[in-house]
């Protein structure tokens, strides 16, 4: 007996391996519109007067909040794990509304 066409296929997802070692990024600028949302990665070093955008992603406004949740279901099975994360008192950058950037 032949197998009914599949209707919902498999995605598969190819990491290739220049991007499986990841870019560390410590620093997030989000910036949006009303079509998308932008994330900058940015990997900011001590006493270094410039910081370089690591990353770029574009994003649409329903995969933002995607995004979101994810982020928030994976932060609340990582504590569940490993304990709560703990946040400094006092932010490690002044506040950023002075950064200047280039696109």
């Amino acid at each position: 007996m032949e197998n009914p066409e599949n209707n919902n296929p498999q995605l598969q997802i190819e990491l290739k391996e220049e991007v499986a070692q990841g870019t560390y990024a410590n620093l997030a600028i989000i910036t949006h519109s009303s079509s998308e949302f932008i994330l900058d990665f940015v990997r900011v070093m001590p006493s270094m007067p410039k910081a370089g955008v690591q990353a770029r992603i574009v994003l649409a406004p329903e995969h933002a909040k995607r995004l979101l949740r994810a982020l928030e279901e994976n932060i609340s099975k990582y504590e569940h794990s490993f304990g709560s994360i703990r946040m400094p008192n006092e932010p490690l950058l002044p506040p950023l509304s002075n950064i200047k950037g280039e696109a």
